[in-house]
């Protein structure tokens, strides 16, 4: 997993580039009938939710983007475990959606392309009260504890596990966070963050186990360098400078 373009990173809000090409993600066919069955899976790395190919990326980016499937990366009871950074701050957990170019055939041939992949990535944190659209997801870990089980969850709104507000965000290229690791990804990191309540959190944290029945936890990568990469962001991160007249 050498490269040059290896994710996550931490962002730098002061380094970020105000970039005002940077339309509102739109999210296209995410609210999922309740009939309409998810396989939800251990897969000895992290809980993976797939998705139908109708849910779609239909703005922000300049072509469009199938979903494949998202994920959860998370820490333990006393750390946290986001992969990327804000300024060298961590958060609680994040949320990966997965999603490739629709010109190629499948995710695994547009996986290997520099314009395969787009990802879509929010941070996770403890607030007050249940997150409803967490729940449907959650309340299913004990039935796949073990690496390999999996079991079916009723559709629900998937736009729900993402932040309301879709306009801010960070935008930068880099890689899938696991092996093979393909620098082919064009991450969108949202810059609200999503609540969780701290019951859910730990249910999050502490039911999931890996292939030698430890308990699945700290499943995040650490940050990768930049090496001259440049960060985006859809709004001003920084205050503009004032010019004094003259």
């Amino acid at each position: 997993c050498g490269g040059t373009k290896q994710s996550p990173i931490n962002v730098d809000t002061a380094q970020a580039i105000f970039s005002p090409d940077l339309r509102p993600i739109q999210l296209s066919g995410y609210s999922l009938p309740a009939n309409k069955q998810l396989k939800l899976k251990n897969n000895g790395h992290t809980v993976v939710l797939e998705l139908p190919e109708s849910l779609a990326l239909t703005g922000g980016y300049a072509q469009q983007y199938r979903a494949v499937q998202l994920h959860l990366h998370w820490g333990s009871p006393s750390g946290l475990g986001s992969e990327h950074t804000v300024n060298g701050r961590r958060f609680p957990a994040e949320i990966h959606v997965v999603h490739y170019n629709t010109k190629y055939d499948s995710f695994t041939e547009a996986m290997v392309h520099p314009d395969g992949l787009a990802v879509l990535g929010a941070f996770l944190e403890v607030g007050h009260g249940e997150n409803q659209y967490y729940h449907e997801i959650l309340k299913h870990l004990l039935e796949i504890q073990e690496v390999g089980q999996e079991t079916l969850v009723p559709g629900f709104n998937i736009a729900g596990l993402l932040p309301a507000n879709l306009k801010l965000y960070f935008h930068y290229n880099g890689s899938l966070t696991t092996p093979p690791c393909y620098q082919t990804v064009k991450w969108t990191i949202f810059n609200q963050t999503v609540l969780l309540s701290h019951h859910q959190m730990s249910m999050l944290v502490s039911s999931l186990r890996t292939d030698d029945d430890k308990l699945l936890q700290g499943n995040y990568r650490p940050v990768q360098n930049l090496h001259g990469r440049w960060v985006l962001a859809s709004f001003q991160t920084t205050p503009s400078v004032k010019h004094s007249p003259g």
